[in-house]
């Protein structure tokens, strides 16, 4: 009975084979048997990916700062840039540069950190600070770009952001070089000046931390390190420097 089936079974796949073969139909489970398995080419986009010129343009003629972790340190000596927005008003007018005095005496000195040096120029501040690591440096930098932010906007009469990028940071690592930063920071405004060639200015600075100034809280706070406090006069004496050194380092 059983092979009398199978006979009838394979009679009748042989019938069905004839009328595929007359009828030009293909019968789909005949052919996934009889079809070679064959790597086909995935056509990919041709678009991105490393190579020069891939990614998101970018829209500022100025390089952001690169969004990586902080380098690490331990009571460190840095010198910090903040930059504003184009649409932010002059820093050294005198409505912005009160406002951030407030904004320096109220957050001058916080979680370890504190702001030794500043400058504040058209678009940019810079400051020369203390931090006991990066995480103390993030979360007073963070308190002190509040505050400063909230003071602009009141100013301005305006909502939104302020501060056009992440904040800069350079480690220094020697006195020769903190010497250099805070010289750098202090005289940053005749520095603008003779790039664009104008006369430059004498004296200190009215919008930095060398001017004297008894009215009112203190902007700035000491420095407790010995980078700052010691080494960086050093250097400025074995450079020949003595009385600027006496004038940057007088906190």
């Amino acid at each position: 009975m059983i092979g009398r089936t199978f006979i009838l079974w394979r009679r009748g796949q042989r019938s069905r084979d004839r009328r595929h073969a007359v009828t030009g139909v293909s019968d789909p489970t005949r052919t996934l048997r009889i079809m070679k398995a064959i790597q086909q080419e995935l056509p990919l986009p041709r678009w991105g990916g490393a190579r020069k010129g891939a990614g998101r343009k970018r829209k500022s003629p100025r390089k952001n700062v690169q969004h990586r972790p902080r380098k690490k340190f331990r009571q460190g000596a840095l010198h910090v840039t903040v930059r504003v927005r184009r649409e932010v008003w002059n820093l050294r007018t005198h409505r912005c540069f009160r406002a951030l005095k407030r904004a320096f005496a109220a957050g001058c000195e916080k979680f370890g950190y504190r702001l030794v040096e500043f400058s504040v120029q058209g678009n940019h501040i810079h400051m020369i600070v203390e931090a006991p690591d990066v995480v103390a440096l993030g979360r007073a930098m963070k308190g002190l770009e509040v505050r400063m932010a909230r003071s602009l906007n009141k100013v301005m009469s305006r909502r939104g952001p302020v501060f056009a990028d992440r904040y800069h940071v350079h480690l220094l690592r020697s006195p020769r070089e903190a010497f250099h930063a805070i010289r750098y920071v202090l005289d940053n405004w005749a520095i603008h000046g003779a790039r664009e060639k104008q006369i430059p200015p004498e004296g200190p600075d009215p919008r930095c931390s060398a001017w004297p100034d008894d009215q009112g809280p203190r902007l700035v706070a000491k420095a407790q390190w010995w980078l700052l406090c010691v080494g960086a006069h050093r250097a400025a004496c074995r450079l020949g420097t003595p009385k600027f050194a006496a004038r940057a380092l007088a906190i």
